[in-house]
């Protein structure tokens, strides 16, 4: 992987991260689905007008508005809602292994041994996250169990999709989205217009955030790296998400830290570091550095 692309999938790491902060932040004020679909019609407004889709492309648009719109944010903001920041995000981030062991199996990418090994020390720390005390219920546990799969399952239909622009692809799914959301918002919410108009700032940072940092910034990268890597390659670095949100709800929201969360984030971080890192080729550079290359001389 080039290095730049290496900082871009950091940067977008930290971006998912405090995403569930803001998360957070906007549901002291909003109903979780009605959140989500205002984060989608802020996506749509500030997209929409600039990119055009194929009728080819509209194919695979429109399951990833519910695999994607539905399935993953909708189920991730009402989860949240009743979990800590960083716990959700551990939750959910289990939908990496699930896209890996999908990308194995629909798309015949091939796992390493290596790769494995390291897979299976990260759901070790994120199966130890898992048993801390700040999941309520089974039934979130289910919720966010839903929202990791809507994301792996989103992964693939990318990966199969027709050439599609990261920003036209990211305003599409939200466009086609609002309809879906917001339908589930008035049949299991009320009050969501008199909660919008008497939101504080923190409602408004939560929907423009997750809009514009989550959505528009980090998934448009995301979606240009993953056209240009396989998805073995580039999403045990997604592994670190729930690392960081769980630092960040910690330091921002005062999040309580316990033994399952620190052993848990320790195992995430070090089977992250073995499923991406090339031991290998990090050996021969180390034998061989590269070498100033020689003139040609005529």
């Amino acid at each position: 992987m080039a290095l730049r692309h290496f900082f871009l999938v950091l940067l977008v790491v930290f971006l998912w991260a405090f995403n569930n902060v803001a998360i957070k932040w906007g549901l002291l004020d909003l109903p979780p689905l009605f959140m989500t679909c205002m984060r989608f019609v802020v996506v749509a407004v500030l997209l929409i007008p600039f990119t055009r889709v194929t009728r080819e492309q509209l194919r695979y648009l429109l399951p990833l508005a519910f695999t994607f719109g539905f399935l993953h944010f909708s189920l991730l903001f009402v989860g949240i809602n009743y979990t800590d920041a960083g716990t959700g995000a551990i939750v959910v981030q289990l939908g990496t292994p699930f896209a890996m062991l999908l990308a194995m199996v629909v798309l015949k990418e091939k796992l390493t041994l290596i790769q494995i090994f390291g897979i299976t020390i990260s759901l070790t720390g994120v199966v130890v996250l898992t048993g801390s005390p700040t999941i309520p219920s089974w039934w979130v546990l289910c919720l966010l169990l839903c929202s990791a799969a809507g994301w792996a399952i989103s992964n693939m239909i990318v990966k199969k999709s027709p050439p599609i622009k990261p920003l036209t692809m990211t305003g599409w799914i939200s466009f086609l989205a609002i309809p879906i959301v917001g339908l589930a918002s008035w049949l299991m919410e009320s009050d969501q217009l008199y909660a919008l108009t008497h939101s504080g700032w923190r409602g408004w940072f939560g929907i423009l955030y997750s809009a514009i940092g989550s959505s528009i910034v980090a998934y448009s990268l995301w979606y240009a790296l993953l056209k240009q890597y396989n998805v073995n390659l580039i999403m045990p670095y997604s592994l670190l998400t729930p690392v960081l949100a769980v630092i960040m709800g910690v330091l921002v929201l005062g999040d309580s830290m316990n033994l399952f969360k620190v052993v848990g984030a320790l195992l995430v971080i070090l089977g992250t570091a073995i499923s991406v890192i090339n031991l290998r080729n990090l050996r021969m550079h180390a034998r061989f550095p590269r070498l100033p290359r020689r003139r040609k001389t005529k």
